[in-house]
């Protein structure tokens, strides 16, 4: 009789901001997984809307419902970041074909770097296939309504941001 281990899936992005997709997948892997992890990355390469302190935060507050969910920040390779937590699964989104080659070529990688870890692909709810952090930047920037994409606790701080740098 062999001892079996929890499994710690690893949920890497930008979150810039974090959408109800994301919800939707937090909700959905964290039911897959002993543990999810939100591996929150610095985003050192990316000109963001929110720094990494309030991306965590955020990240949090639309996770704290799942119990074994935990949000984390990472900078550098994900390899690095998924084998020291003990990582055996990378979960992915795919809302639409035009996302599969990148992230087919980046599962691709990842496997030559952690052959011990797979590369899993969950797709949004019909009500999330075109929503993406971009999107939801744009649209509130130009005064647009992104109330049914993103949670409260991000509408309002999308609108202060907004209403920050509209002010400079």
């Amino acid at each position: 009789m062999s001892i079996q281990r929890p499994v710690i899936a690893v949920y890497p992005g930008t979150f810039d901001p974090i959408t109800l997709g994301h919800q939707d997948l937090i909700r959905r892997a964290s039911g897959l997984f002993d543990r999810l992890i939100l591996a929150v990355a610095a985003g050192h390469h990316k000109k963001t809307m929110f720094n990494l302190p309030e991306r965590l935060e955020m990240a949090r507050e639309v996770s704290a419902e799942h119990g074994n969910v935990e949000v984390e920040e990472f900078s550098g390779l994900l390899r690095d970041f998924v084998v020291g937590r003990g990582g055996k699964v990378v979960v992915r989104g795919l809302r639409a074909v035009s996302d599969f080659e990148y992230e087919f070529q980046m599962a691709g990688m990842n496997r030559q770097l952690m052959p011990e870890v797979e590369t899993i692909f969950l797709t949004p709810g019909d009500s999330y296939q075109f929503v993406s952090s971009t999107f939801m930047r744009e649209i509130a920037t130009l005064g647009g309504d992104v109330s049914k994409f993103v949670a409260p606790c991000v509408l309002a701080r999308l609108k202060a941001r907004v209403a920050q740098n509209a002010a400079r």
